[in-house]
């Protein structure tokens, strides 16, 4: 595989809670769950901390065993959880957490691997390409999103608004019924999307975490195809200055609502066969 990426945080001052990690066959993408102000962690590390020690963990388990993707997983967050649990209070749920992309080539075939809402994007020659997309979080969080929807980015109360909304979700992390990200349960790896497809089916391959994967979810400048189209031509840096420049253009949050004006951004392509 020939892999390209840029990733890229929501403000120059910010540290990047994307993670993104890759060998000739294997590929890591993990975007970290921001904690807005006001909100108090039991845990003493940083989202950025967890995002990027799991990524890196995952990304040396790809390429050192053949096991099941699921299970590399469970073992990356068994490690990482063992890492701070005798200084961290890990029991109430307010410890850093992140969704992964796993992907994986051997001689004949793609493994992957999709937890939380980032998206893998597969191109196997079709008019519409194959988008994998875990929608557990939108589904729940669309009942809470009212009152943020509706008022000013950038504002006391939209904060406020924000606050209360992640706090609410927080009820639904790591439960049935509700949502799954990595943070301290290795049983969470259970809950991921999985697949095999054939390598000769595939031409390319886009990771992106939610930040990147706006430009068609959120903003609808281009679709799926297009996406892909702009990846291998310009690049994965020209995928995020669209998202910027969108972004730029509506500050306040008024033609798309949304919890942040800017997120971190990470965008993947990935060439399987030229």
């Amino acid at each position: 595989m020939r892999v390209a990426f840029a990733s890229e945080p929501a403000y120059p001052d910010r540290p990047n809670e994307d993670f993104i990690g890759a060998t000739a066959d294997a590929i890591v993408l993990l975007d970290g769950a921001s904690i807005p102000p006001g909100i108090t962690s039991t845990c003493s590390h940083s989202v950025r901390w967890y995002s990027h020690t799991l990524g890196s963990t995952l990304l040396a388990e790809m390429t050192q065993s053949a096991g099941p993707l699921p299970e590399l997983l469970a073992q990356g967050i068994k490690h990482v959880t063992s890492l701070h649990d005798f200084t961290c209070d890990l029991t109430h749920g307010g410890s850093p957490s992140a969704t992964v992309i796993m992907l994986r080539q051997t001689a004949d075939h793609l493994d992957w691997l999709v937890l939380g809402d980032s998206t893998l994007i597969l191109d196997t020659g079709t008019p519409e390409p194959t988008v994998i997309y875990d929608d557990r979080l939108e589904q729940v969080a669309a009942p809470h999103r009212t009152r943020l929807d509706s008022l000013p980015g950038g504002t006391p109360e939209h904060a406020e608004a924000r606050r209360e909304y992640v706090e609410a979700l927080g009820q639904y992390r790591n439960r049935d019924g509700g949502f799954w990200v990595a943070s301290t349960d290795p049983l969470a790896a259970d809950q991921a999307l999985t697949g095999t497809t054939p390598a000769e089916q595939v031409r390319a391959a886009a990771l992106l975490t939610d930040g990147a994967a706006d430009t068609v979810s959120r903003y609808r400048l281009t679709t799926w195809r297009q996406l892909l189209d702009v990846l291998a031509q310009d690049g994965p840096t020209a995928l995020i200055r669209r998202v910027r420049e969108a972004e730029r253009s509506d500050p306040h949050g008024e033609r798309w609502p949304r919890s942040k004006t800017h997120d971190d951004a990470t965008a993947v392509n990935v060439m399987v066969h030229e």
